[in-house]
């Protein structure tokens, strides 16, 4: 059964290699999102939740004592600014729609989770893979940070 959303059931796949593709694609425990989570582990940083329904818009990654939420995003799904990626070329109409729901999805758990005092860290597929020593680098300073407001006796 083919699920349903707000664009209505998903236009049929151009080829077989389409519809093995996008049946692949995982929502959790994505690949950049298990290297992520290693390398934080490795940097010492292990009292994460991973999916954590604790939060709004349930974060990839989450340290809920120090109320810092990571959100790893796929260049594809969530357009990757630097990349540019271009439409699909078949259905081009409802790829439109798509990704301009997932933004505006992401803008609102970001904004979600800001109202309910968390720290969002925003990190791309691209980033994770090319980048993962900086990655790793901006949650621990976020986590930091924010370990230390609360300390402090900060709001946070």
């Amino acid at each position: 059964m083919r699920r349903q959303g707000p664009l209505g059931p998903p236009p049929p796949p151009t080829s077989p290699a389409t519809a093995r593709s996008m049946k692949s694609n995982r929502g959790r425990d994505t690949g950049p999102e298990l290297r992520l989570r290693k390398a934080l582990r490795d940097a010492g940083l292990r009292t994460f939740k991973t999916n954590f329904t604790g939060a709004p818009g349930r974060p990839d990654i989450a340290f809920p004592s120090a109320r810092v939420a990571v959100m790893v995003y796929g260049d594809f799904w969530h357009r990757c600014p630097r990349h540019r990626l271009p439409l699909p070329k078949a259905h081009r109409d409802f790829w439109r729609r798509k990704f301009a729901l997932n933004k505006s999805r992401d803008s609102r758990k970001r904004a979600a989770l800001r109202t309910e005092g968390w720290e969002v860290v925003e990190l791309w597929e691209c980033e994770v893979r090319d980048a993962l020593p900086s990655s790793v680098a901006k949650v621990a300073a976020a986590v930091r940070e924010r370990t230390l407001m609360r300390e402090r006796g900060g709001s946070g």
